[in-house]
């Protein structure tokens, strides 16, 4: 899996969540740990991994979740 910086996320309804701005390596093996995403609607960022991915291209990633179901993750 290659999640590239600038790819456009939706969650798994197609609603577009924001664009991947940071992407956080495992430093020994260089795989993705987690991918940050600005939502700019809100203006928060969210936390995914790549367990959270449904489908990826190199512009594109779709979730296997819905926007509710990471709000839901949040602890309060």
């Amino acid at each position: 899996m290659d999640i590239l910086y600038g790819a456009e996320v939706t969650d798994k309804n197609g609603k577009v969540l924001g664009k991947v701005n940071h992407v956080m390596r495992d430093t020994w093996t260089g795989d993705i740990r987690k991918f940050i995403v600005r939502e700019e609607a809100q203006k928060t960022e969210l936390i995914l991994s790549p367990e959270d991915v449904h489908d990826e291209t190199e512009s594109k990633i779709t979730l296997k979740v819905t926007l509710d179901d990471l709000n839901n993750r949040i602890i309060k």
